[in-house]
């Protein structure tokens, strides 16, 4: 990147939470590294606070989930902060700010528009929905300059529905966003934090203990962990399940599974965590279950191999590139109960398979997913693209 001129770029998602989750590492370092960041979404309290050291923060309300009154609305508000910032590249996630943003950029004639596509949303719909969602898809790519892939096969994917051309899209490193922060997966005693843990939610010390970590809905895989774990549980009456997540409410599970979950003595549904509570609760797993029917990459699942824990997970794209079957992690059925129940069990009763795949699991972290390598990935794309903005149309 040119050094006589600091390239603007204004970011985007519809929630500052997908931000924190997602963004703001690869954007203070991106800051460091010679950009003029602002930051754009619906901020909880605080977030501009925590960010105001490195980047400007604009707060803009819109909501989650479909609105055409958000359309009109954040779309031309959008135009009008993007003509008055004078940016020169924007990056936005997450389908709303993503649509709003892509034709905001592109009517307010920002040269370089980056859409960062974590998963496709509409994989798992039907119908007229699938249509609807398939089509914002389709806007949001068009109206992009820049497309970034969450995985290689997400990335074949969205050319072979037609969503863009193979050469508007590609993938930074082997896929993936901002990694994991491997030397705070293992800075606590995870033998403490396991009992602490386990006396605190009610759970015998020598349970076996399968975990999911994420936003507990439909879309995830949960009504089959659910009908799983009520399979394995009567054949292993010692083990239990752990859901650390949010309800979701927009995308629920059945009602049928939720009242079973919440009425299992071995079933815990602890509700939203902190994220610096997130690998504390990893730590009380046995094995980290992650059924979910679509998905970007699976940043839970790096963190995982962080933590050392064993992983099950579908064979799906996205999940099915972070681990290697039968290697760094255990892949099952999408939308099988009968094949994750199978999985499950047979990490119950193999404890050197186990070990197996948390040692090959964390060498793949180490590899390619620890967070400095993943920023370094996301700064040498963002060079790249940025070099000659000048010239860009």
């Amino acid at each position: 990147m040119s050094t006589d001129k600091r390239i603007k770029i204004g970011v985007l998602t519809t929630i500052s939470k997908t931000m924190d989750w997602f963004i703001v590492d690869s954007m203070r370092n991106l800051a460091k590294n010679g950009y003029d960041v602002t930051l754009i979404s619906n901020m909880e309290d605080g977030f501009a606070e925590r960010n105001s050291d490195y980047a400007k923060c604009i707060h803009l309300p819109m909501s989650r989930g479909a609105s055409v009154k958000d359309l009109f609305k954040s779309t031309r508000a959008l135009k009008k902060i993007f003509k008055e910032e004078g940016f020169d590249v924007l990056y936005y996630t997450s389908p709303n700010a993503s649509m709003y943003a892509a034709l905001a950029g592109k009517s307010a004639k920002v040269k370089i528009r980056i859409y960062s596509q974590c998963g496709i949303r509409y994989v798992s719909f039907g119908g007229l929905k699938r249509f609807i969602f398939k089509t914002v898809e389709k806007l949001t790519c068009r109206y992009s300059t820049h497309i970034r892939a969450q995985s290689p096969k997400n990335m074949q994917f969205a050319i072979d529905e037609g969503l863009c051309r193979s050469d508007k899209i590609s993938v930074v490193g082997i896929g993936g966003t901002i990694g994991v922060e491997l030397d705070k997966c293992r800075a606590f005693d995870h033998t403490e934090k396991k009992a602490e843990l386990r006396e605190k939610y009610g759970i015998p010390q020598d349970a076996f203990v399968y975990g999911y970590v994420g936003r507990v809905n439909s879309d995830k895989g949960i009504n089959e962990l659910i009908e799983a774990f009520k399979t394995v549980s009567a054949e292993k009456k010692d083990t239990w399940l752990v859901l650390v997540g949010m309800l979701d409410d927009a995308n629920p599970i059945t009602a049928e599974n939720f009242n079973f979950a919440k009425s299992s003595e071995n079933i815990v549904l602890t509700g939203n965590v902190p994220s610096n509570e997130v690998y504390y609760h990893m730590s009380m797993f046995d094995v980290l279950t992650h059924p979910t029917y679509r998905e970007g990459f699976g940043k839970v699942l790096q963190e995982a191999m962080g933590v050392g824990i064993p992983i099950i997970t579908t064979n799906v794209p996205g999940p099915s590139e972070v681990v290697e079957n039968n290697v760094s992690g255990i892949l099952c059925e999408v939308k099988s109960p009968e094949s994750l129940a199978e999985k499950m069990l047979l990490l119950y009763d193999n404890a050197e398979l186990r070990e197996d795949l948390v040692k090959a699991g964390l060498a793949r972290a180490e590899k390619y997913f620890d967070r400095p390598i993943m920023l370094n990935n996301i700064l040498v794309d963002m060079n790249g693209i940025t070099k000659n903005v000048k010239e860009i149309v």
